[in-house]
């Protein structure tokens, strides 16, 4: 068993873990260990920047939002709003919803302590004590102290309820330029990502279909696709509707704007890799390292690199 490198780089506890097993056509299985890496962005709320950590859900950094009451210390601010019992109450309630995992023992402790004079509560020791999930606190790129945007939103309500309403207006605008926006991007490149998937299928046609069995064709097709979902996504076709049988379609059919950047190049180049004669093991080894490397570099530049591409295609 050999360990692929991952397509996406840790980020600290926003980051989604997708592992499987590929068995290539030798019967050799390849652990493939993917980590999904948050985006960066950021809005405007009346002058104040606010940064949004973005996977499938937003993160809100409750630092940016202390700010806007106590530039200098914004971890207090974060703390005195967690001594609150109706805070610990909220915070309590919305894990109870989302996580499975959420002690309750410690929860009610820290209930009955809440709002006493000498009662202190970190958000590094409601996450560590509570195995939190509504509230990361981590240092590096994607430092200070971020919160679903749940949580977010009630800690600016605490706040100032007006500055709440700046952060949900502009919050809203954001996510409507970006459904706006994604919905023409990813239509656009799962259409090409469609056309490119015949250079891999003539790959195929041409250099593998010879060499088998009649009742062996339709595998060849289908092993081949699921060996460029592994590289990119972590998981096969099959282990896709498995694991979310409530989404529609297939990976490919829900995969970010950069993911599907990134698919045609890879259909591309194991077409290539198959008229080279490379073993699948060997494809798809290279190929997630060539996922992990594209996927990087998306998502440092992910604005700036999608409007290149833009202006590339007006040409």
């Amino acid at each position: 068993m050999r360990v692929l490198p991952s397509c996406f780089s840790k980020s600290a506890d926003l980051v989604k873990l997708i592992s499987t097993n590929f068995v290539d056509a030798n019967k050799t299985a390849n652990l493939i260990i993917i980590l999904e890496r948050p985006i960066m962005v950021k809005i405007n709320a009346n002058g104040k920047e606010i940064t949004l950590l973005s996977t499938n859900t937003d993160y809100v950094s409750l630092t940016d939002i202390a700010k806007y009451r106590n530039p200098d210390a914004p971890a207090d601010i974060i703390k005195n709003w967690m001594r609150s019992r109706n805070t610990i109450e909220f915070l309590g309630a919305w894990e109870k919803i989302n996580n499975e995992n959420f002690k309750l023992v410690e929860f009610d402790q820290f209930r009955s302590e809440a709002g006493l004079n000498g009662f202190v509560l970190s958000p590094q020791k409601w996450i560590k004590e509570t195995n939190a999930i509504g509230i990361t606190s981590q240092s590096g790129r994607y430092g200070g102290t971020f919160a679903h945007s749940d949580i977010a939103f009630e800690f600016a309500s605490w706040l100032s309820p007006e500055f709440k309403l700046y952060i949900i207006q502009d919050y809203q605008r954001l996510k409507q330029e970006e459904a706006y926006k994604n919905q023409l991007d990813w239509q656009v490149n799962r259409y090409i990502s469609k056309l490119n998937y015949t250079i891999q299928t003539d790959a195929i046609k041409e250099n593998i279909v010879p060499t088998l069995q009649p009742h062996q064709i339709s595998f060849a097709y289908s092993s081949e696709a699921d060996l460029v979902n592994v590289a990119l996504f972590g998981m096969t076709a099959k282990e896709f509707k498995k694991a979310y049988p409530d989404k529609e379609g297939n990976q490919r059919d829900n995969a970010t704007i950069e993911q599907l950047l990134v698919l045609n190049n890879l259909q591309s180049l194991n077409a290539e890799m198959i008229k080279q004669g490379l073993s699948q093991s060997n494809r798809l080894t290279e190929l997630n390292r060539i996922a992990k490397e594209q996927l990087d570099v998306l998502y440092k530049n992910n604005q700036n690199a999608l409007d290149s591409l833009k202006r590339l295609s007006d040409k």
